[in-house]
């Protein structure tokens, strides 16, 4: 197929990330199509940046509330003439916009009439990226390249890193509190290598008090774009996070990456993947003891003292 294809990813950060290689695998398998994504303005200027896709659409997910945005979507789906949709949102909402599209699309999904379904009852019990995977393979696409991620990458010169670091993301989503481990503070301290603590400008209040534990820990905290924030990750030792958007872009990135869950989100379904990605899980979160993290991130990075 050389027509039009559309492609429809909305967020969060992590499951952007973890969409990654659906992303190459599509433009891999449509070589000389013209592929539009539709996601949110958060993501635009990955998307923008990276080499899968001929034209970014910012505007996916409009308030229900707000009829103009809604109605202009409308239009600018019409009028793309998509020959084929991927649809690696599979939400409600992003199910609806085949009513936009027009049912002459072809259509890979969960939407009703899709042309090519993802019939796999089982299919919310599996990872992200296995079911996004099994996805593809259902409606023709069967070989699925890592990656290139060399465009995602900052100069950072700027940012005076230590020569050897641990990454610290200590954040988490501010509607799910209970994603976030409260010992990092406890976990700098033993690491024996300073540490760079990152997150967006409303973890600002968790870096100081990680910086009163280790006063040569490095505050990057709303400092970083996205760019920035995986190039900081490749030059880790080890990163060690939550289940956050961040963390699944260290992963994504190559950094040795220590992952902790609680009782909220269940890492068989959303863990991060990359070159060498593990797990911690403890039920409740809080009672997972920094030394163990330590002991785990130490294991992982096979660089810490």
């Amino acid at each position: 197929m050389s027509g039009r294809i559309l492609v429809i990813k909305l967020g969060a950060l992590g499951d952007f990330v973890q969409a990654f290689q659906p992303f190459a695998a599509i433009r891999a398998h449509h070589p000389g199509a013209r592929i539009t994504l539709l996601t949110t303005p958060a993501f635009a200027d990955l998307a923008r940046r990276s080499p899968w896709f001929d034209e970014v659409w910012p505007e996916g997910r409009p308030r229900y509330t707000d009829l103009r945005a809604n109605l202009s979507l409308v239009r600018k789906l019409r009028s793309g003439r998509f020959e084929r949709v991927y649809d690696l949102q599979t939400s409600p909402r992003s199910s609806r916009y085949r009513w936009f599209v027009g049912h002459g699309a072809e259509w890979s999904g969960v939407a009703q009439g899709a042309s090519h379904p993802h019939a796999n009852p089982n299919r919310n019990a599996m990872h992200t990226v296995d079911r996004q995977r099994e996805q593809l393979e259902m409606a023709g696409i069967p070989d699925f390249p890592p990656p290139d991620l060399r465009w995602l990458d900052a100069d950072l010169s700027a940012l005076a890193l230590p020569p050897r670091f641990a990454l610290l993301i200590p954040g988490a989503s501010p509607s799910r509190p209970g994603k976030r481990w409260p010992h990092f503070p406890d976990l700098a301290s033993r690491l024996g290598v300073p540490a760079v603590v990152a997150g967006g400008p409303g973890e600002c209040p968790l870096a100081d008090a990680i910086r009163q534990a280790a006063p040569d820990a490095l505050d990057l905290t709303g400092r970083t774009s996205l760019f920035e924030l995986a190039a900081v990750a490749r030059r880790a030792a080890v990163a060690v996070g939550n289940d956050t958007g961040p963390t699944h872009l260290a992963a994504a990135a190559g950094c040795p990456t220590l992952s902790l869950f609680g009782d909220e989100s269940d890492p068989a379904r959303c863990a991060p993947r990359g070159a060498a990605v593990s797990v911690l899980r403890q039920e409740p979160l809080p009672a997972l003891p920094p030394d163990r993290v330590a002991e785990a991130a130490r294991r992982l990075s096979g660089m810490l003292p």
